[in-house]
């Protein structure tokens, strides 16, 4: 396996973006603050506060609907943010990136 390019933090530039993911938008609020010139890591900073902070919104926000949102919409939310996590995290750990529809379109109009 080839090298893969370190940053400015020290660690390798696959780990870097896999840590984007970890903790959902926080670490990607904390990696967009530590990378700012790296534009790979940018860009799964970017991804990960944009699609992980829709998710908490939504979920949030629809979850109050009786029944329903507790029920389904929550639960489904959940299942959605989990499985986005596992696959973002593995493209990334990769070396890869994985757009995801509308959020990675902007996190690379927005890390260039």
């Amino acid at each position: 396996m080839a090298d893969t390019p370190t940053t400015s933090t020290g660690l390798k530039q696959n780990v870097a973006a896999l840590l984007c993911y970890i903790l959902g938008w926080i670490t990607g609020i904390i990696f967009l603050i530590l990378e700012p010139n790296n534009k790979t890591i940018k860009f799964h900073a970017i991804q990960s506060i944009l699609v992980f902070g829709a998710l908490s919104v939504i979920g949030g926000l629809l979850g109050w609907i009786p029944f329903i949102g507790r029920y389904f919409i929550t639960p489904l939310v959940a299942i959605v943010g989990f499985i986005s996590w596992v696959i973002l995290m593995v493209k990334a750990s990769q070396g890869g990136k994985f757009k995801y529809p509308i959020a990675g379109n902007y996190a690379e109009k927005w890390s260039a």
